[in-house]
């Protein structure tokens, strides 16, 4: 996935939010997902986010904490990069990315995790080296989690 570099102008959005619109579709940039989380810059600062619908188009928001240690302020405008952040779906091993694709529910509900939760899952399943016969079993096992909304396995 390559970073998508534009310049945005901060904005004020409901409730007080401050959001930095994007210039581009991040569906038709880095495929559909539920959830986009991203990381990059913003004014030159490191920022990570998830991408939410604003405006007929998207943004990401920026907390009160981010601002108030930045000299990014409503109005101005600023140089932003952002890109993918975690697991994408064509980095994942191809029997793990067909079993997401056959069940699409369980596919979108890992894209919308975050990348703590994907890679949990991940070395999960990559922990089956000693005994690679228990590999489908935990992709099954996984998938059907994930499938039920399941954001971590059960302990």
């Amino acid at each position: 996935m390559t970073p998508e570099q534009f310049v945005s102008t901060v904005v004020t959005a409901s409730r007080g939010r401050v959001v930095v619109p994007l210039t581009f579709d991040p569906d038709a940039v880095w495929g559909p997902k539920q959830v986009h989380r991203v990381g990059g810059t913003v004014g030159g600062h490191r920022v990570r986010a998830a991408v939410e619908p604003f405006d007929g188009g998207h943004a990401i928001a920026l907390g009160p904490a981010w601002l108030r240690d930045r000299a990014v302020v409503v109005g101005q405008t600023v140089e932003v990069t952002l890109e993918p952040e975690g697991p994408q779906r064509a980095d994942l091993a191809d029997d793990l990315a067909a079993a997401l694709a056959a069940e699409p529910a369980a596919g979108a509900f890992f894209d919308s995790l975050a990348q703590f939760y994907q890679r949990a899952y991940l070395r999960w399943i990559d922990g089956t080296t000693r005994r690679p016969e228990l590999r489908a079993q935990r992709i099954a096992q996984v998938v059907e989690w994930l499938a039920a909304g399941r954001k971590q396995r059960p302990k």
